[in-house]
């Protein structure tokens, strides 16, 4: 495995052929990718993650409100699952959004639809702790998309001390106090950002430099930009920047944000405009300035993720059964199409190990 970089892919299950989880690997001197493998049956295991020490993967079961846990062969990356299930809550909808803190003790969980967020310990065999969850309250301007509460997405700060949820339907991102030991969450003081009305906060990531973070709003098709205090957990807004053309007219619906591993270009998908929009951070501010926006290779780009080594981009599409592959430029951060891809039907995440 050390000769390509494994990549493990979430679909959705029950709108198309895909079957479940799927094993590609890239090569990271040409970026071409090999067939894709099915690694692990599931209904709409839409998002994955896995344990730092690589042990473990978790993926959502899409037919019920339960996180469920394979262990990873180290040789192959095959998946074999780990006894038993952990059920958030009796009558909930499936999560949407997980993270493994980094001691791998804790998997923290976000349900979109129910609006709250969880945390279940990591036993040593892989199994899971009966869950902590934490509702949020409220609701935004939109009747239709912001009703109620909608946490979209759970991040845990670079120093594992705070767990930072974006709730789509509050206009709000949270931060959550995290003692890993015990795998459990407490309000932050304060206890949330506002996001600009009607934005719908969704994916968040940090900067590399541990001070500045960002959040990609689904529904405001912009970035916002935060100064952030690693002491207290505290997000101060300090810009929000469109993703999209200026005179985009269309429905404004973005997806996933990434930051480089060099951390001087971040990148997010507008899944509307069939684009990635290209962003380089001041290295003092951590202020966004945008690149370039180029087409992402398919329809509706959910999700897409750069390679360790910050040479590849790969992307992920809902609509398309196409997983598209794009080289980064060093020195600009700029995409580059290229010729390589694979065929994953309704490919909706896309998590490098390692």
């Amino acid at each position: 495995m050390a000769a390509s970089f494994p990549i493990y892919l979430g679909t959705y299950t029950r709108t198309g052929p895909s079957r479940g989880i799927y094993l590609v690997r890239l090569d990271p001197a040409t970026g071409a990718l090999g067939a894709p493998e099915l690694v692990a049956a599931a209904v709409d295991p839409a998002w994955v993650v896995v344990t730092p020490d690589r042990r473990f993967l978790y993926t959502l079961h899409g037919a019920a409100a339960q996180a469920l846990g394979f262990a990873i062969d180290p040789a192959s990356g095959a998946l074999a699952p780990v006894p038993g299930s952990t059920a958030l809550e009796p009558g909930v909808n499936p999560p949407s959004h997980l993270a493994v803190d980094a001691t791998g003790r804790t998997l923290l969980a976000a349900n979109y639809r129910d609006g709250f967020v969880a945390a279940m310990a990591i036993r040593p065999d892989g199994s899971l702790g009966a869950p902590q969850i934490i509702r949020h309250e409220g609701s935004g301007p939109d009747p239709k998309r912001q009703e109620k509460p909608h946490a979209h997405s759970v991040t845990v700060s670079p120093d594992n001390r705070f767990v930072i949820v974006a709730d789509l339907g509050l206009d709000k991102v949270f931060s959550y106090a995290l003692d890993a030991a015990q795998a459990r969450l407490a309000p932050a003081n304060p206890p949330f950002a506002r996001t600009s009305p009607g934005s719908g906060p969704r994916h968040f990531k940090f900067g590399r430099d541990g001070r500045h973070a960002y959040v990609i709003n689904e529904m405001g098709g912009s970035i916002t930009v935060f100064d952030y205090a690693a002491a207290t957990g505290t997000l101060v807004p300090a810009q929000t920047i469109s993703t999209l053309p200026a005179d985009f007219a269309g429905l404004k619906w973005n997806a996933e944000i990434r930051v480089h591993p060099n951390g001087r270009y971040l990148y997010a998908s507008n899944r509307t405009h069939d684009s990635l929009a290209v962003f380089s951070i001041d290295p003092v501010s951590g202020l966004l300035a945008l690149v370039e926006i180029v087409p992402s290779g398919g329809v509706s780009p959910r999700n897409f993720a750069l390679s360790p080594d910050g040479r590849w981009l790969v992307c992920g599409h809902q609509d398309t059964p196409v997983v598209t592959v794009f080289q980064v430029d060093a020195a600009s951060g700029r995409l580059a199409p290229t010729a390589h891809s694979a065929a994953v039907a309704a490919c909706v995440c896309v998590h490098f190990l390692g």
